[in-house]
């Protein structure tokens, strides 16, 4: 047989596609070439898989004279990595007639060693739901990454150690078949945090805003002078969030995969990202030649921090429109575009000033730079955001008041679960689906799911007029409003619920 095909599979943004190896051998000078738009990973491969196969106790491609081409189809696809590799031995093998099997509803990924062990991969997660859905039946993967994979139903998932083992299991040799991973079962471990809201003392109002700000996954800045907790109130929030369900664990896993930073098979809380100021325009959005998500996505279903929100390069803070009022993220390439999910809350923090103190005595910023510093940030994105609190300075007494009870997260995370809950069951009554948070209700949905008394609507009507406030910012105070109504169990908005929205609208920071 000199002409054989087996199936990869590739990763466009968290969309797998299936790539089809054939391998074509032909009599005449020996020379090895794989096309099909692959990087220089990809292209490296024939060494590695050369130098897997004789260690392999088979003869090297390098050993004959033969013509060797390996194409990866579709041809107009990048590929990138080396997780062609094995599934280019194979089907190098079955060309060559060393081995026969058929490949058909089969998928291999991992990348061989020259001693022919197989490596982990990035990405195996999203991988192996796109193989299952693509109808694949079977899928080989990289022992490493087995408990990853696991996470996926309908599939048989093989985890293999070495080219030889794969091709004893495939061939049917007696006493060698691999066991298949069993399915995994998400184990949500306890985790430590830094700081509880337990231990932060007084700023009542602002615990009190990103209480509803979990509740139903609104935007929240907070600006005051340093060293008044903002960090310390934006570490705490993390530990009032409720943990991630099966199909977030999914989501947030599989993005976590894609951009190789997945240190654990699993992810079962909320993501909690913290870029520095510094940080550039790609790594927060995402970008490069092959599209990797950025900290926006890498915070989906969890919290993106922005500390010193202000001092990040205008671009960035610019590119942030669209993800927060779409919830995804477009990346557009000359070849096509791709999309991110970036369903996060947005918790920014600033100073009133660059000196930091804003009207205090301790301000050394001229007028001039007190009005640069906050244009610093536009309109549109103020906009975005539903919540500004201001977080003033605490008194010495309050601060060594041991006394003082503070309520502890695991208190507050009931009621932010409870809200919740509540917020879901809406959208399952209105029968509008990928929907359970408060913030993500369109225009149209809260005409169909929100009715407003006539007391509350007129009074909504005249401070929107007071206010001079925008089409936007109108409606993100009625899903704010309902969010407040939601953790007091209460079945309507209520005139006291949108007068507390409306006090955390933007102000002069």
């Amino acid at each position: 047989m000199s002409i054989s095909r087996t199936y990869s599979a590739q990763l466009c943004g968290l969309q797998a596609h299936i790539i089809s190896i054939e391998v074509d051998l032909s009599n005449g000078l020996h020379s090895f070439s794989i096309v099909g738009l692959g990087d220089k990973a990809v292209e490296e491969s024939k060494d590695r898989i050369s130098a897997a196969i004789k260690n392999s106790g088979f003869t090297s491609p390098k050993q004959k004279n033969q013509k060797v081409v390996i194409s990866l189809a579709p041809a107009d696809l990048k590929k990138e990595g080396p997780s062609f590799d094995l599934g280019m031995a194979l089907a190098y093998l079955c060309a060559s007639g060393d081995v026969d099997f058929d490949p058909e509803g089969k998928i291999f990924l991992g990348e061989v060693s020259l001693e022919g062990n197989i490596r982990k991969v990035s990405g195996v997660l999203p991988l192996t739901r796109g193989a299952e859905q693509n109808g694949y039946t079977e899928i080989y993967i990289p022992k490493e990454n087995a408990e990853e994979a696991g996470l996926v139903k309908g599939i048989k998932i093989y985890p293999v150690e070495t080219l030889n083992q794969v091709i004893d299991h495939l061939v049917g040799k007696k006493g060698c078949e691999i066991k298949k991973q069993p399915l995994t079962k998400v184990r949500r471990m306890s985790e430590e945090f830094e700081t509880n809201f337990n231990v932060v003392q007084g700023q009542e109002t602002a615990k009190r805003a990103l209480e509803i700000a979990a509740a139903g996954g609104h935007n929240i800045a907070m600006y005051g002078p340093p060293g008044t907790g903002k960090t310390m109130l934006a570490k705490a929030f993390q530990t009032i969030l409720p943990p991630l369900d099966e199909k977030e664990i999914l989501e947030v896993t599989s993005i976590h995969s894609i951009a190789k930073i997945l240190d654990k098979p699993f992810i079962t809380r909320p993501p909690f990202r913290s870029p520095h100021h510094t940080s550039s325009y790609a790594s927060l959005v995402g970008g490069g030649p092959f599209p990797k998500p950025g900290e926006i996505t890498l915070a989906h279903r969890g919290v993106l921090f922005l500390d010193e929100f202000p001092e990040f390069d205008k671009k960035v803070i610019e590119a942030l429109r669209q993800p927060l009022e779409d919830r995804n993220i477009t990346i557009s390439r000359a070849r096509g575009s791709l999309n991110f999910p970036a369903q996060c809350i947005l918790i920014a923090s600033m100073n009133p000033c660059s000196c930091g103190y804003g009207k205090e005595k301790k301000c050394t910023c001229s007028e001039r730079d007190l009005i640069a510093y906050k244009k610093r940030i536009s309109g549109p994105i103020m906009d975005r955001i539903d919540m500004w609190v201001s977080v003033s300075k605490i008194e010495y007494e309050k601060l060594s008041d041991k006394s003082a009870k503070n309520e502890d997260s695991k208190i507050i995370q009931k009621r932010i679960v409870g809200a919740r809950k509540i917020g879901a069951q809406r959208f399952i009554d209105y029968k509008i689906r990928n929907k359970k948070y408060n913030a993500e209700m369109s225009v149209s949905d809260i005409e169909k799911m929100i009715v407003l008394h006539k007391e509350v609507s007129e009074l909504l009507k005249t401070s929107a007029e007071r206010l001079g406030l925008s089409a936007r910012a109108y409606h993100r105070i009625i899903k704010l409003s309902q969010t407040i109504a939601d953790l007091e169990g209460s079945k309507e908005i209520k005139k006291s619920h949108l007068l507390e929205a409306l006090q955390y609208r933007q102000k002069n920071f």
